[in-house]
């Protein structure tokens, strides 16, 4: 295992409370600030100026693309899953954590590469055992999958779609999942692919490399891991911001010489935050990702 600082580029400074859910679609990096409910885009072309898309009246925990209806986007927000036009209008397909004991709010998500959705949630104050992942199917239904999380965070696939990793981020632990890309159904029980003792940090949000290496990005201890898929922990970034919040690595687009992984990172329970909290960071490394997938449904 290495270890190295990373030369991390401040993209966009300290404006977020809690910056997440960064993913590259359509040759932009998108991101939201879940507690004031907006969503961002940044263009290569336009430089570093974030672009405001959508200005929401509940927390947006993160979205992916509707394929086949451009501007359009599956949003886990407030307590649920709902579609959100380029108006910023939302139609909601369920809101479940309505119906839990504990007030709750939906937290990250992604699209598996089968056109699915999932989105994770936790009770707003970190009541154990009060999260859940959701699964939104091609008709738009939404399926709780697992239940007993206190705070699920970064759903991540691998190309194949046959393995998902989340993070339970309140107790520092990595989970991997076996999935039927056909149905969507988890093949048996999730396991413990990584656990994070005192001291090196809370597991958030996370994405899998070309080379099939997860990176995990750790809130408290400002750094960005990567591990072979075997669980071997293989490199260890320092970013110069306590919370980082959510980890993109940009496709290779014709520019292997210029891989960069893109960093959200929080201000929210930060001290004294520089201008790196709460921030989107940039990261040369080695290796690309690959563009986020799109929700295949309802069109």
């Amino acid at each position: 295992m290495t270890s190295t600082a990373a030369s991390a580029a401040v993209l966009v400074d300290g404006g977020y409370e809690l910056a997440e859910g960064g993913r590259w679609v359509d040759g932009r990096y998108v991101y939201v600030d879940i507690l004031s409910g907006r969503l961002f885009e940044l263009r290569d072309a336009g430089g570093p100026v974030p672009r405001r898309l959508a200005a929401l009246d509940v927390p947006l925990g993160a979205v992916a693309p509707v394929h086949g209806r451009p501007d359009t986007w599956i949003a886990a927000a407030g307590t649920g899953i709902a579609l959100l036009d380029a108006d910023g209008a939302l139609e909601w397909l369920d809101r479940p954590e309505d119906r839990t004991p504990v007030p709750s709010r939906m937290n990250d998500g992604v699209a598996d590469p089968a056109g699915r959705f999932w989105a994770g949630s936790m009770a707003y104050d970190g009541t154990p055992g009060a999260g859940s992942l959701y699964r939104t199917d091609h008709d738009g239904t939404v399926v709780r999958v697992l239940d007993g999380l206190t705070i699920a965070n970064g759903p991540a696939f691998t190309a194949d779609g046959t393995t998902m990793y989340l993070a339970d981020t309140a107790v520092g632990t990595v989970l991997r999942c076996r999935v039927d890309p056909a149905s969507g159904d988890l093949l048996g029980g999730p396991e413990a692919f990584a656990r994070l003792r005192d001291g090196e940090g809370s597991p958030d949000g996370m994405t899998v490399d070309e080379e099939n290496c997860l990176w995990v990005a750790l809130w408290g201890a400002g750094t960005v891991r990567r591990y072979h898929p075997d669980g071997r922990l293989l490199h260890t970034l320092t970013v110069p911001a306590p919370h980082p919040t959510s980890v993109c690595l940009r496709p290779d687009d014709n520019r292997p010489d210029d891989n960069r992984l893109f960093v959200t990172t929080a201000r929210y329970g930060v001290t004294n935050p520089t201008a790196a909290s709460g921030a989107v960071l940039s990261v040369p490394v080695p290796v690309a990702g690959a563009a986020a997938c799109a929700w295949r449904g309802l069109l």
